[in-house]
């Protein structure tokens, strides 16, 4: 089985030797003797999807998280989990900098103001942005996306303050970051990026008490997992004008987003499309079908989850 929304990004010649049934989003997960699937991430793959998929072997998930999947129930039953990561590093950077300029410049209300046909000509003191040249910038995480947000900031002026378990000398010589604690992180950077995946210890990680250690003023970013932001918080804080604004790709509820997040001032909000490039979104297309492949063929996965 694969997800029908993945058809127009494969190639006939990719799928010659598979029996495929394209499933569609709004289709539940069948009951049968599918050997593999390959799901996006709004589905759900979790105990009763395996027990109904008894020959079941691999869950190819079409994207680098797999939240969508209980992955310690696979392993019970001995299915193989893999994910797509890598691919999608350099797009979802340049979105992370498409929302870091877009908030930083308040470019979402300089849009509508021009076209409420309320704009009524140059003012000194209108939609005063961020400068971003001798600020700082946070990376809640310094991964592979981390990282390659951090580069980016180089050509900026910005400094580079970093949260990692380990540390990245690679990283620090390349760009001047320095390592700290969360706490000194929080207080210090104009911007803070969040890029740490989903996990008991870091869901809900901005929270009201993040956000009050935050600087006043300072700049939210989340391409990372939508459940590391409490969003009625942030909303809060940006409603109180301690959060200078918030730039976001992902939610905790999605599609859903907290109405009052909606409606909070100095937002730039978009719908999931960080790594929303016709050439990425093709590769993880392919490296989803290729781990398929390759299980089926009594081979060792290319990118297993564990």
């Amino acid at each position: 089985m694969i997800a029908a929304e993945l058809k127009n990004l494969l190639e006939p010649t990719q799928l010659s030797d598979l029996d495929i049934t394209w499933l569609a989003g709004d289709q539940p997960t069948p009951k049968g003797e599918w050997v593999a699937i390959v799901p996006l991430l709004t589905r759900w793959i979790g105990g009763t999807e395996f027990k109904h998929l008894p020959k079941l072997r691999i869950v190819a998930n079409c994207a680098v998280g797999y939240n969508n999947v209980d992955v310690v129930a696979a392993e019970m039953r001995k299915v193989i989990v893999t994910n797509t990561p890598g691919v999608l590093t350099e797009s979802t950077a340049d979105l992370t900098w498409t929302l870091i300029l877009a908030t930083a410049r308040r470019l979402v209300e300089a849009i509508d103001l021009v076209r409420s046909g309320q704009w009524t000509g140059w003012q000194p003191e209108q939609l005063l942005g961020l400068e971003l040249r001798g600020g700082t910038l946070g990376l809640f995480g310094a991964g592979r996306i981390g990282q390659a947000v951090g580069r980016r900031a180089v050509p900026f002026g910005l400094r580079i303050r970093y949260t990692a378990r380990t540390a990245k000398p690679e990283f620090e010589r390349e760009t001047g970051a320095v390592r700290v604690d969360t706490s000194r992180l929080l207080a210090e950077s104009d911007i803070v990026s969040l890029h740490v995946p989903s996990s008991p210890e870091t869901k809900g990680i901005i929270n009201a008490d993040t956000l009050a250690r935050m600087k006043r003023g300072a700049i939210l970013i989340n391409t990372s997992r939508g459940d590391l932001v409490r969003e009625e918080a942030l909303a809060m804080a940006l409603e109180l004008g301690h959060i200078g604004a918030a730039g976001l790709d992902v939610y905790a509820e999605e599609p859903t987003i907290h109405p009052r997040l909606l409606a909070a001032p100095r937002t730039v909000l978009l719908p999931h499309i960080g790594s929303a490039t016709e050439e990425t979104r093709r590769k993880m297309a392919t490296i989803a079908l290729a781990n398929v492949q390759c299980v089926l063929a009594e081979k060792p996965p290319l990118t297993p989850v564990y």
